[in-house]
């Protein structure tokens, strides 16, 4: 065997990809063009085997460039059933790209033993990805943090003599390579990677290791070297990337991970290194007691344009899709919808218009990419705010602007080679002509939705409940074993959320005040939460946050002479998922104190403790139809004492829209469906604006039988189940809102020849509207042509409205798919005079889509 230096391999590397881009310039191909739309997208990946390059413009696939537009959805998070249309949709939102994560502790759960069955088939993930016709980003981590439990590190990791994680600590770097390796070799197995014929252009090694480098000294810098050099020799054939690594060593690509990447990247840390955005954040992720978390679709296309016309060619949406944290799989108070806000939201559905207005970005963008990728580019900064970025090549046609107008208040009309344009505040003009505006990434062309959630008549009928109460261990159960109370997660080994300790004092008449005082029972706790009982009444429960995990339990107690039994359920709310030192976070009960005694505090901290992990509920199996057999239930009779188990049986939901579960009246705990846990809840933890951060909590259709289905619901906190809702879900409702100043829908124009042309037969703004899942429109619920305000859902008409608006729109939707209605003076003032002529007109509109006959008013 030959073998050559890293600096040999990396120079065959550069002249390879030099080679590739100057072959790039004579391309005929590469005058090809791309003028298919959301419902027609071109398949870019076939089973040809594919060479994957690099320089200091894009990636270079098979000697083409191309414009990558990415979404990060995550196997683990939906079911196998959802994948092929969250991809389908994905697809036709205009995306050639899917990004995942690898799962290790979800692969790996333990030691030596694999799992790549059910939500786990990475594999069978991939496939579908090529069967659409996108490329995939593999990020394998093997730490992706992604508010995952352990940041996906499995916990038998953490047991590992001497280790240290993501530091140069021999034992972490041999079963991080053995992992990296496995994952490697399944998918070079699978011919998976796209110099195999697969559909992987990319892999990402380490993730956001910047935030925690110096943490290590030296050691960091020595880690990412070995992390990077491992990689390269796994010899996938495509590029490896570092995603907030500036200093990803060669040949791996650092890459910008942030909202607004056009402005805060600094760039590749090498001139022959393209620019990529590997998390282009759709909102932010939340924990339970955050209040609601958006991020406009105007701003994401703002940012999106933005980046491109600085010489960007991959963005990644991070989440497209966000998904469920089924189980225990969310990190700490991570709740378990996750993104929600995403352009297709926890249930798979589009989010509008974030999904359609940034569908319409990629497109405007993708008639620009001739320009993009071979043009000279230059910047003309005309203010503060104002800025123009063309690319052209000279001695032709081709021709690309982006306006840019960056004052958030004001907006502007900027003058470009003799014609004036309007700019609204903080937006981006794309004119892939250098004349003709066909986006605006503050004017939302596309349709808007709300989503709506309906009672479901089948699943709430007559549902019956019964309870299961657990019993209250005390140390005369589990008698003390160790002198202090155990580490939790060393004691729990995430095997479950919930241990007990137990301990007992012996109190006599002397150690009670003579005044009225009541003693004060005080426990310091590491996290996350706890229940405490005593003399097995329930005393009360506490718990920390995701930004402070340690709290203080005070409580005035009622004690007796004689022994007094301590019973603490300590709970972990996931484990950790960031930071340096991760193995050496711990929690759980600290120090437990009894205060206000007769002159002194008794401490029972180092009084000896029994210790049990988990309930007898999970023990048994509860939640699951076998299971439920093993305990004595009895019908709910208004709120239940703490810590008990809820079961009814209930109806699948008429339809095929997704399901959810609305916790009314519950606190904290967990809920399962026919054995399947979807989760865990948490209603009284309320956020600033004094609500659950999370109320409903997704069902899968396909964890539901064809007709009853077993739900049970572990409860911490005293609760009646009586209000609980099982809601269909939809987004049904669907609205347009153009003004005269909109541009035209992005479908109205296409490149051929290098040349931008309509493709109607009159370019004009209008309101297009199209039902989702084929249903169709069967009411029109608000149409105003005027000064109408508001936004979907509840729009009210202006000071200003031509009175036939409703019935025009009647004609051109009642009982279609899909319309467009033009927003023309002629066709809605025919008979009359504009009553308003100063008024710059708006057209509003808000229709039902449905299964049922279409209503006419």
């Amino acid at each position: 065997m030959v073998t050559m230096s890293p600096l040999k391999v990396f120079v065959i590397f550069i002249i390879v990809s030099l080679a590739f881009a100057n072959a790039h310039k004579n391309n005929k191909n590469d005058d090809d063009d791309d003028d298919d739309d959301d419902d027609h997208v071109k398949t870019i990946v076939d089973n040809g085997n594919k060479t994957v390059t690099y320089d200091g413009r894009s990636l270079i696939i098979n000697g083409k460039r191309e414009l990558l537009f990415s979404g990060s959805i995550h196997y683990t998070r939906s079911t196998p059933e959802m994948w092929p249309a969250l991809l389908e949709k994905a697809r036709k939102g205009g995306l050639n790209v899917i990004q995942t994560y690898v799962f290790w502790n979800s692969h790996e759960p333990e030691k030596g033993k694999f799992n790549f069955e059910g939500k786990n088939d990475l594999v069978k993930f991939i496939k579908l990805v090529q069967e659409k016709g996108m490329y995939a980003t593999l990020r394998v981590g093997p730490f992706i943090q992604a508010e995952w439990n352990h940041g996906g590190l499995p916990y038998w990791l953490r047991e590992i003599p001497g280790i240290i994680f993501r530091s140069n600590n021999e034992q972490f770097k041999r079963y991080m390579k053995q992992y990296v390796a496995t994952i490697i070799g399944k998918m070079k197995e699978e011919k998976l990677f796209a110099t195999q014929g697969g559909p992987i252009i990319l892999a990402q090694i380490e993730n956001e290791y910047n935030h925690i480098q110096l943490a290590y000294d030296a050691e960091g810098d020595t880690y990412v070297h070995w992390a990077a050099k491992m990689a390269v020799s796994m010899d996938t054939g495509v590029p490896w990337i570092m995603c907030k690594q500036k200093d990803a060593p060669d040949p791996v690509i650092n890459a910008c991970n942030g909202r607004h990447c056009g402005d805060t990247f600094t760039g590749p840390n090498k001139p022959y290194k393209p620019f990529l955005w590997t998390e282009n954040w759709t909102a932010q992720y939340r924990v339970f007691g955050d209040p609601p978390s958006l991020r406009s679709a105007e701003d994401m296309a703002f940012s999106v344009a933005r980046f491109f016309s600085k010489n960007g060619s991959l963005v990644n949406y991070y989440m497209y899709h966000g998904g469920t944290n089924f189980g225990r799989t969310s990190s700490a108070f991570s709740t378990t919808r996750y993104y929600d806000e995403a352009p297709l939201d926890e249930f798979g559905l589009q989010r509008e218009p974030k999904w359609s207005h940034l569908r319409d970005v990629h497109k405007a963008v993708n008639l620009c990419k001739k320009a993009l990728l071979t043009g000279q580019s230059s910047a003309t900064r005309l203010s503060q705010f104002h800025e123009i970025i063309v690319y052209e090549k000279p001695g032709s046609d081709l021709c690309a602007a982006f306006i840019t107008n960056n004052h958030t208040k004001m907006p502007a009309t900027l003058n470009f080679r003799g014609l004036d344009y309007y700019l609204p505040p903080r937006s981006i003009s794309i004119l892939p002509d250098c004349k003709t505006v066909v986006f605006n990434t503050q004017h939302i062309v596309s349709q808007h939705n709300s989503r709506n959630y309906q009672k479901s008549k089948a699943a709430n009928d007559n549902l019956k409940w019964e309870v299961y109460s657990e019993t209250i261990p005390t140390a005369k159960v589990l008698p003390p074993r160790k002198k202090s109370p155990a580490e939790l997660y060393s004691l729990l080994r995430d095997s479950s959320d919930y241990a007990w300790y137990t301990a007992s004092v012996e109190l006599g008449p002397e150690d009670f005040p003579k005044k009225e005082i009541s003693p004060v029972l005080r426990i310091m706790s590491l996290g996350h939460s706890m229940l405490v009982f005593v003399n097995g009444e329930y005393l009360g429960s506490g718990h920390g946050s995701h930004e402070e995990k340690t709290f203080e339990f005070q409580k005035t107690v009622k004690l007796k002479v004689g022994v007094n039994h301590i019973s603490i359920l300590a709970a972990t709310v996931g484990l950790p998922d960031s930071g340096a030192y991760m193995e050496h976070r711990y929690a759980g009960p600290k120090s437990i104190t009894i205060l206000g005694m007769n002159g002194r505090k008794i401490t029972l901290t180092h009084n000896g403790w029994g210790h049990q992990v988990g309930l007898q509920g999970e023990k048994h199996g509860i939640f699951t139809e076998e299971g439920s057999k093993k305990v004595q239930w009895k019908a709910v009779k208004g709120r239940e004492q703490a810590l008990s188990w809820y079961k009814t049986t209930f109806a699948t939901p008429e339809g095929k829209d997704p399901v959810s579960i609305k916790m009314n009246g519950m606190g904290k705990g967990m809920v399962w469906v026919n054995g399947q846990s979807i989760g865990r809840h948490w209603m009284n933890y309320l956020s600033p604006l004094g609500k659950p951060t999370q109320e409903d909590y997704h069902i899968p259709r396909e964890f539901l039988k064809e007709k009853e289905n077993l739900l049970v619901i572990l409860e911490e906190d005293e609760a009646s189940p009586e209000n609980i809702e099982i809601l269909r879900v939809n987004r049904d409702t669907i609205c347009s809102f153009i003004t005269e100043k909109h541009p035209p829908n992005i479908k109205s124009w296409a490149s051929k020849n290098m040349k931008l042309q309509p493709v109607v037969d009159r370019v004009v703004p209008g309101a297009v509207l199209k039902c989702p899942n084929h249903k169709k429109i069967e009411a029109v619920e608000f149409a105003s042509y005027g000064d109408p305000e508001g936004e979907c859902g509840s729009f009210k008409l202006g000071k200003c409205n031509a009175p036939n608006t409703k019935h025009i729109v009647e004609q051109h939707c009642l009982g279609k798919e899909a319309c467009s209605v033009p927003l023309d003076k002629s066709i809605f003032m025919k008979n009359s005079e504009d009553g308003c002529p100063s008024v710059m007109k708006a057209l509003a509109i808000q229709v039902l889509c449905g299964t049922g006959s279409s209503k006419q008013s």
